[in-house]
């Protein structure tokens, strides 16, 4: 009888009342749970839930009853305000609304577009109106009685405090960003968390128009002074095709990375008084009109199919469905920023958002502001390039113009900090062993950041210096004398072999031969390691500060919470981490290409401090265009790749102290060992879970390592003698164990 009993409860399961899909977000909103957590909760995906949210889709039994269960809870906390109710009046602008469940009238409508957007129409437009043919929506209950406003953008709305989250800000209140895409004739824009919004716009200017005007998107700024981030619209290969644009660029204008003035789309922004940026009209187009007052006109476009998300960081985001392109980037914009170009664009924007250049000034005597310089900043204007220090700047640069054509420079005459690029031969007692194991340093070159004091403006030339560890600059000193097999740990020496090491000095790992410039955090560490210094000459910058504080802590909070939502946590036990890690981008493909994102941010906004001429004409001796910029700064990158790899060599040095355990090769921050076994449990000596204080420590937090691969030791003698390369880098091939190719260094 039981189970007759479980039977027809399940049969009343199955047709569970359940409230629209707009009170369905609201009610979940209202106890301030997040989607993450409703879909833990009832054992289903993500976009399982955003798709009952959202009206896609309905759930099904068993999780049906559940979700009733939960959502009827919910409704006695949080009962509906009865002045929400539906907008009649058909004279009042549309109101954003929630998905309806019909599935033909499934999206949210945000009216149409105003009468200026309409006057940028090209006149012989081949596309229908907007709605003109749509099957009559159903009727359905308003997501809120505030109606949008057709003659008023966000941003003339009274600003949000700083670091409000996106979200809550009622100028964003449908996200930072939305993803435009054409289907069965409707064009459509999918928001972050499931909400898709009709969109009038038929044209490019009307699509722009209709951003700024109707469509509530765009982030709060990150920092009090600063800017809030424009809203960003991704196209996909309909939107393209719908608004004249080529699904495709042209080799010439690939190369040339815009379209050319004279297209089409090109001229209706031109006729509609809106202005592209100096990089035209590209995968990364800006579509602005100039500021008028603290109010912005400023929408930015992302085009995938033009390369804008490049697959080495980004994966196969571009190829990804618009609600699930929408979540990814989505994601990246709520904890990181939104993309303002490239993963290395982004990265430099973040610094300059976090640190806006100028700020307010206190009222003058007729109570006036005025713009001035925000301490801790790098200020709104470049260092003028013939006064960077000789030593500090690439080749090629103004500063070097009367240098010999042919000349190449050596340490003494540069400062070359790097990643380290090293390996040994294998000794004997190595070769006995079975394993190399790999481990590789979480979010190094952040961690490397961390509490990194660096220069803020111009250097000072000093000759014969007095080395400060406190200073940040370039010095010029002789550490040729550091024997690294007599060296300080802490406080007392220690012998080493130090054949076996590399030197810290230089990226490749060779012993410096005589005077070099160096970053203030090598130097430092010459001294840490028990051995004096004399520098020649330095230059060094008394403008300083942690600069970069604020931009490791946001990146790294990102990357924690990304991997978390991946399962993996950042107190779980050495054994339990290695688990956790374990295929954790198979749990949620969506949310990898994410962390695989802001690891491409940190590298490429390092490197982009000292971006190289990109074409463009340029000639030896001649500035390019980076040069203007204020962040471009090749002293602050120097410091934090000097760090890093210190930062590295500290622990491997305590490592070897403590185990008589040496590398054999290190590329960046991965390091190969031998091992008896293959897990890196087996090398590492942990004792009762507690690691060696300095040394090695398995988590997911920048600055701990991770396993990086595991090769046998017949693998990598087999790989260096087929290659006849005794000192072939193996950390290169660790991963996966295949070699395509000699080792160059590259």
């Amino acid at each position: 009888m039981s189970e007759l009993f479980d039977a027809v409860d399940a049969l009343v399961a199955s047709r569970a009342k359940l409230p629209p899909p707009a009170e369905r977000k609201r009610l979940r909103a209202a106890h301030g749970l997040t989607i993450d957590e409703v879909a833990t909760a009832l054992k289903v995906r993500r976009a399982t839930v955003s798709g009952w949210e959202s009206g896609k889709t309905e759930p099904r039994p068993p999780e049906r009853d559940a979700y009733a269960r939960l959502l009827d809870k919910l409704a006695e906390l949080y009962p509906a305000d009865a002045a929400a109710a539906p907008v009649q009046d058909a004279a009042v602008p549309a109101t954003f609304t929630a998905a309806p469940a019909p599935a033909e009238a499934r999206t949210l409508s945000t009216g149409q577009a105003s009468e200026a957007a309409d006057m940028t129409a090209p006149e012989n437009t081949q596309t229908p109106a907007p709605n003109a043919a749509a099957p009559a929506a159903a009727p359905r209950p308003a997501r809120t009685t505030r109606t949008s406003s057709t003659s008023r953008r966000p941003g003339a709305k009274k600003a949000a405090p700083a670091g409000t989250p996106a979200g809550t800000d009622p100028r964003f209140e449908n996200g930072p960003l939305a993803v435009v895409d054409v289907k069965d004739g409707q064009v459509l824009a999918y928001c972050t968390g499931g909400l898709v919004l009709d969109v009038p716009a038929k044209s490019i200017p009307a699509l722009v128009d209709w951003t700024l005007r109707e469509a509530k998107l765009g982030q709060p700024k990150l920092a009090g002074p600063g800017k809030d981030a424009d809203p960003l619209l991704v196209l996909t290969e309909a939107a393209l095709k719908r608004y004249g644009l080529p699904v495709t660029l042209t080799e010439e204008e690939r190369l040339a990375g815009r379209l050319p003035e004279g297209h089409k789309v090109v001229k209706q922004l031109t006729r509609a008084e809106w202005k592209l940026t100096k990089r035209g009209f590209g995968p990364w187009a800006r579509i602005y009109r100039p500021a008028t007052g603290s109010e912005r006109a400023c929408v930015q476009l992302c085009i995938p199919s033009w390369h804008a998300l490049d697959t080495r960081h980004w994966g196969e985001a571009g190829q990804l469905p618009p609600a699930e392109l929408a979540r990814v980037l989505g994601v990246y914009a709520s904890r990181v920023m939104t993309p303002r170009g490239s993963t290395a664009v982004t990265g430099l924007e973040l610094m300059t958002a976090l640190h806006p250049p100028t700020r307010a000034s206190e009222p003058d005597e007729t109570g006036k502001r005025h713009s001035e310089h925000n301490p801790g900043s790098l200020g709104k204007d470049a260092i003028d390039p013939m006064n960077w220090p000789p030593c500090e700047v690439p080749d090629g640069h103004p500063v070097l113009k009367d240098l010999p054509r042919f000349h190449v420079r050596g340490p003494g005459e540069k400062l070359f900090e790097e990643a380290y690029d090293w390996a040994r031969p294998m000794t004997d007692a190595e070769c006995t062993l079975r394993h190399l194991v790999g481990i590789d340093v979480n979010m190094a070159f952040a961690a490397g950041a961390n509490g990194l004091t660096v220069g803020l403006g111009e250097a000072t030339h000093v000759k014969a210096p007095v080395f400060d560890p406190k200073l940040p600059g370039s010095w010029l000193v002789d550490l040729s004398h550091v024997d690294l097999s007599r060296v300080k740990v802490g406080k007392e020496w220690v012998e080493l072999d130090g054949s076996l090491l590399p030197s810290p000095f230089t990226p490749k790992g060779e012993r410096p031969e005589g005077p070099a410039w160096y970053a203030t955090p090598t130097v430092a560490y010459a001294v840490e390691l028990g051995y004096e210094v004399r520098p020649l000459e330095a230059w060094v910058r008394y403008e300083n500060g942690r600069y970069l504080d604020g931009w490791y802590k946001r990146l790294r909070d990102a990357f924690l919470a990304t991997m978390a939502d991946l399962g993996v946590d950042a107190d779980l036990a050495p054994a339990d981490f290695l688990a956790a890690m374990d295929g954790y981008k198979q749990r949620d493909p969506e949310l990898a290409i994410v962390v695989a994102a802001i690891k491409a941010t940190v590298k490429g906004g390092l490197g982009k401090l000292r971006e190289r001429p990109r074409g463009e004409g340029w000639r030896p001796g001649e500035p390019w265009r980076a040069l203007s910029r204020p962040t471009w700064r090749p002293d602050i990158r120097a410091a934090v790749i000097s760090r890093t790899r210190i930062n590295l060599h500290r622990k491997i040095v305590k490592h070897a102290a403590f185990t008589g355990q040496y590398p054999i090769a290190i590329l960046s921050d991965c390091v190969v060992y031998a091992s008896a076994g293959p897990s890196p449990l087996d090398f590492l000596p942990y004792r009762d879970g507690t690691p060696l204080p300095g040394g090695f420590k398995l988590g997911i937090n920048p600055g701990l390592v991770k396993w990086e691969g595991t090769q046998s030791v017949l693998w990598g003698e087999e790989v260096r003698e087929r290659f006849d390369a005794p000192e072939l880098n193996l950390a290169r091939y660790i991963k996966d164990g295949t070699v395509t190719d000699v080792d160059n260094g590259e």
